[in-house]
């Protein structure tokens, strides 16, 4: 009986984990196949981490709210170019540029994520395909904005941002001179110092949570032990020459590993208000959020409006780091990027938290850097990985949204049978 429950408690694992486990499986094949040294992949990983998973995190709001996978954070992607183009324009570079842009595309992203939150409000059941639309429809717009309307309209003269005819934005703005690595310089450690101090400090904190248990007389938490075991392992494991060397190699940008932890801390507060327990309530039902007496309308608008402005400042901490803003193409994948990469950790439609999106963005990134050269070694065509990037991205998103749907089927029918 034992080992059966041992299987079926498997089965339920692998059942409900099947995308993550899938893309980890991938992860380790394309790893195996390009033949890449690992310092470079790491190296990689954790710049693309940096920058991207402060947008994956902007999604985890609307889920829990109920309004499924916001594919409209592109919006907010927008009003953070909008800004970005103005400081360039103006000449204010660096980390005053930096912050100018963050407090100039706050207002405007909530004003954008209130529209769309009325929108969604008027199409509820059907938000992520609105969401979608409305990101294609507000593309036009902005297109329209940096093609005819500047030079004509708005005024401006500037060589190095407007196209030779004087009307409308060129395709590409170079950053360097202006806010490229105004975060990531600020403060940079190698991957030694990080892991080395970061576990180092943790096991003295679970040495001292156990000591304080044992002086009470408390019974001790074995999760305490376990973890400073783990801990003081990775301490040791960091002295070793080869796993040194690699870590050493790997440089850290601090600054922007710190926001992204604030806003993980964020997160998991937010849910602790009443705010954030309004958000869990008409998630589950808008009918019980009712008759507690909770504008749903007007929370569900409040979802939307932190998920836009979050998206605009994580699309500002994106565009520092790559140093280039493609004008009319660095805001068009932001939505479906960040949904395949929170869909790979084990995110769902009504559910999604830090640690999938932390754990998406590792594995999703991981298969943009292996994959190239993966299919140039495997089939001697290195287009095929760039085919299997683009097929990652949009057929992720399909499979985790047919999965989805066939749990719940299950899942519905596992309830009749009860």
């Amino acid at each position: 009986m034992h080992s059966k429950g041992l299987f079926a408690k498997a089965k339920n694992y692998i059942f409900n984990n099947m995308v993550t486990i899938l893309f980890i499986i991938l992860c380790l094949l394309g790893l195996n196949l390009s033949g890449q040294p690992l310092t470079l992949v790491l190296d990689e990983l954790v710049n693309r981490l940096s920058r991207n998973l402060f947008i994956v995190l902007s999604l985890i709001i609307p889920v829990i709210a109920g309004m499924g996978l916001n594919f409209g954070i592109v919006i907010g992607a927008m009003a953070a170019q909008i800004v970005i183009i103005a400081v360039t324009h103006w000449g204010i570079v660096g980390v005053p540029g930096f912050l100018l842009c963050v407090v100039l595309t706050t207002p405007i992203a909530i004003i954008f994520g209130y529209l769309t939150g009325k929108l969604l409000n008027m199409t509820k059941g059907q938000e992520m395909i609105t969401s979608m639309i409305l990101g294609i429809f507000a593309n036009g717009l902005y297109q329209l904005l940096f093609l005819f309307l500047v030079g004509t309209v708005i005024p401006m003269k500037n060589p190095k941002l407007m196209i030779s005819g004087g009307v409308g934005i060129k395709n590409t703005v170079d950053l360097n001179g202006g806010i490229k690595y105004a975060l990531d310089d600020l403060w940079r450690l190698s991957l030694y110092e990080v892991v080395y101090y970061a576990a180092l400090i943790a096991a003295i904190g679970f040495v001292a949570a156990i000591i304080y248990r044992m002086v009470k007389k408390k019974s001790l938490n074995v999760k305490y032990i376990v973890m400073a075991v783990i801990c003081f392992a990775a301490v040791i494991v960091c002295q070793l020459p080869q796993i040194a060397e690699i870590l050493f190699f790997v440089k850290v940008p601090m600054i922007s590993i710190f926001i992204l932890i604030i806003l993980c801390l964020f997160n998991v507060f937010i849910f602790k208000t009443k705010l954030g327990q309004d958000f869990r309530t008409v998630g589950q039902s808008a009918v019980v959020a009712n008759a507690s007496g909770i504008n749903v309308n007007k929370t569900r608008i409040k979802a939307i409006i932190i998920s836009t402005v979050l998206a605009a400042w994580g699309q500002i901490i994106f565009l520092q780091n790559i140093g280039t803003l493609n004008t009319y193409g660095s805001h068009e994948q932001v939505g479906m990027f960040a949904i395949a990469a929170i869909l790979i950790g084990g995110a769902s439609v009504s559910k999604a938290t830090n640690k999938q999106a932390i754990l998406g963005v590792i594995l999703f990134h991981t298969l943009f850097v292996v994959s190239p050269t993966a299919g140039k070694n495997l089939f001697n065509n290195a287009q095929i990985g760039e085919y299997f990037r683009v097929f990652v991205a949009y057929g992720v998103i399909c499979v985790s949204l047919a999965l989805y749907a066939w749990k719940k089927i299950v899942e519905d029918k596992r309830d009749l049978k009860m």
